[in-house]
């Protein structure tokens, strides 16, 4: 893999994980909620009016694009498993920022996938 590919892949990889961590931010600001048929336009009007949320939805559409250019460079059976590196790094930002529990078994997890993406980066 040449390193604008590597580029595109990781900037979209990086993208979707940010999209994820605004998501979340958003949902958390809304605070906890159930769906029913009377709350669902106010909740569906809260959640939608919040600025991480839209900032979320907008670094998915933008990480689709690069994704999309990343692809035309790279097979998919390589592209497609370097996803997980947002795993890595939706743990390490959601332990920081949002105080979510990094236990030893999700962080034998997160090295498990760092060894595998490192072992397909490398065929």
């Amino acid at each position: 893999m040449n390193p604008i590919s590597l580029i595109c892949i990781l900037a979209g990889v990086s993208l979707n994980a940010c999209a994820q961590l605004l998501l979340k931010a958003g949902t958390n600001a809304v605070g906890h909620f159930e769906f029913t048929r009377a709350n669902i336009l106010p909740i569906g009007f809260k959640l939608a009016t919040q600025l991480p949320i839209v900032g979320g939805l907008a670094c998915y559409v933008i990480s689709v694009g690069v994704w999309v250019i990343g692809l035309s460079r790279v097979d998919v059976s390589i592209a497609y498993p370097m996803l997980s590196l947002g795993y890595v790094v939706n743990a390490f930002a959601a332990w920081y920022l949002f105080g979510e529990v990094l236990s030893v078994q999700k962080l034998v997890g997160i090295a498990i996938i760092l060894v595998g993406v490192v072992v397909l980066a490398r065929s």
